[in-house]
């Protein structure tokens, strides 16, 4: 076993399992994935920690435990398709490649989309499908979603990922008015005009730039 594969055996067992994240797909998968990837070189002594590394473009990829969490509260049974706003390095949308069929991943930031496009091409996650644009919106022409998930945080919910929810389907997505402080929301839509919501935790992500979201000077 490798340096970084201990590491991450590591890093499940205490930051994600013995935090509170027990889904068997989720688990297994944060135990296949290869963080240290993701990070720049001089950054992979610290892929393990528990806690977001910076990844450039004033960007980071999240702390373990909060991208197994997030996934987790997708409640996903496995081969779903799904879409996630935000793919930053392309961490998360490799975890979710574990454990999904197909994922949509949308990146604002040319550099970190053709950075990611490229990296999880190497990976061999040909079911990974990176667009740069307006996540936002998300994806209309592959809507509905079995799962939205979004690492970045909003003022509000948007309505355009709302709506391309698959029925049962849920959306996990931090939403607050300051840049400090969100409150992570798992929004589930019951029916075709019906949508629950309820609260998860407190986190604190970079904003939801775009249309639907803040404005780029935010």
């Amino acid at each position: 076993m490798s340096k970084y594969e201990k590491q991450r055996e590591r890093m499940v067992k205490y930051q994600v399992e013995g935090r509170g994240v027990h889904s068997d797909v989720v688990l297994a998968a944060m135990r296949k994935v290869p963080r240290e990837q993701f990070i720049p070189e001089y950054e992979r002594a610290y892929a393990y920690n528990d806690g977001p590394l910076p990844i450039g473009e004033g960007q980071t990829i999240s702390q373990p435990f909060v991208v197994a969490f997030m996934i987790e509260a997708l409640k996903l049974d496995g081969g779903e398709k799904v879409l996630e706003i935000g793919t930053g390095s392309g961490y998360a949308a490799a975890v979710l490649a574990e454990v999904a069929g197909d994922v949509y991943t949308i990146e604002r930031l040319p550099d970190l989309a053709e950075r990611s496009t490229q990296l999880l091409a190497q990976l061999g996650y040909d079911n990974v499908h990176v667009r740069c644009g307006d996540g936002t919106l998300g994806w209309p022409e592959q809507a509905p979603f079995g799962g939205i998930v979004v690492t970045a945080g909003g003022p509000d919910v948007p309505v355009s990922l709302r709506e391309q929810l698959a029925v049962g389907a849920s959306l996990v997505i931090p939403v607050g008015d300051t840049k400090s402080y969100q409150e992570l929301r798992r929004v589930t839509r019951v029916a075709e005009d019906d949508y629950e919501s309820e609260t998860l935790t407190a986190v604190r992500f970079v904003p939801l730039v775009g249309e639907q979201g803040w404005p780029t000077e935010y």
